[in-house]
């Protein structure tokens, strides 16, 4: 097996695409539960206009397990038309089986997607080889940047380092990790594996600047917050101690919303969508359940942060 360098720590180091600050796009719904178009191709207009540097879709943060296959295509296709190949757009694939995972990446392709982010099948309890297996079977498929969604705090599993290390060296479209853990696990993840991946974190942007630092060549948190992020990755991204300086004055500023809003993926839902909700101006969010339902001052605080950040663009 070839041995890689390891990528050095510092923000910036790998410019080429995909890079940046790419806000998982929320599920919004209707009063009567379907899908708001209306309301999505305003969420996606926010992203090209607020400084984001991709959009993803079809996340956690999409509630991808309460839609449809219908409505999974549904999404795909209204985040690439509304983008108007103004961003890259990531697109989260989920499934239980290969035959599933296949035919969604083959239509997010065909529909002008950048990059996909295979999840994991929701079987437990397998072998690692299985999983492992089961991402290069997918990834075979398909022509475009692929990545893993390797969160096992999330998913409840996880590919080891040096599982993702033999994927990377067996699949040659397998270019991209999206992590989701500590700054400290990513770092010794991109420490493992070298110049293999192009390695993202999400958790909602917690640890940003130390996330940069380790060496992610960008997050991919929700909706809420991502103009700010992005402007945090833009200014470490520069270097300059002025610059690094004003970065992490901004990242002080909206850690508490992002505390907030991270408590579980639950909450994430409930009240990141209503921050995201109420800095976009709509009034009311409409759950699809099982959801949890969102208490009175937890309301309250989301007005308070959404006060604080201001509308999105």
């Amino acid at each position: 097996m070839q041995e890689h360098a390891p990528r050095e720590a510092h923000v910036g180091l790998d410019r080429r695409f995909p890079g940046g600050v790419y806000p998982m796009q929320y599920a919004f719904f209707d009063r009567s539960g379907n899908l708001d178009r209306d309301v999505m191709r305003r969420q996606c207009e926010a992203a090209c206009s607020g400084g984001a540097h991709g959009v993803a879709a079809l996340g956690l943060a999409t509630e991808v397990g309460k839609l449809s296959s219908s409505e999974r295509r549904c999404v795909i296709d209204w985040v690439t038309h509304d983008s108007g190949g103004r961003l890259p757009v990531a697109i989260t694939i989920a499934g239980s089986s290969v035959a599933e995972q296949t035919a969604l990446a083959r239509h997010a392709q065909a529909a002008g997607a950048s990059w996909l982010i295979l999840q994991p099948p929701p079987e437990r309890g397998r072998p690692e080889s299985y999983y492992a297996d089961f991402f290069l079977r997918v990834m075979e498929t398909t022509t475009l940047p692929v990545a893993i969604q390797n969160a096992p705090e999330y998913t409840g599993i996880g590919l080891s380092d040096a599982a993702l290390v033999r994927l990377a060296d067996a699949c040659p479209n397998f270019t991209l990790l999206k992590g989701e853990g500590p700054a400290l696990t990513i770092r010794r993840t991109i420490e493992a594996l070298g110049e293999r991946l192009r390695v993202f974190n999400g958790r909602g942007g917690l640890e940003l600047p130390d996330n940069l630092r380790a060496g992610c060549a960008g997050m991919i948190p929700a909706t809420d917050s991502f103009d700010y992020q992005a402007r945090v990755y833009e200014l470490m991204r520069s270097g300059t101690a002025d610059d690094l300086a004003q970065a992490e004055a901004i990242y002080r500023r909206i850690l508490p919303a992002i505390v907030f809003v991270m408590q579980s993926l639950d909450a994430l839902i409930c009240y990141g969508k209503r921050l995201a909700a109420a800095r976009l101006g709509l009034r009311e969010v409409f759950d699809r359940q099982p959801a949890m339902l969102p208490h009175a001052f937890g309301l309250e605080c989301v007005q308070r942060y959404a006060d604080e950040l201001g509308p999105l663009a």
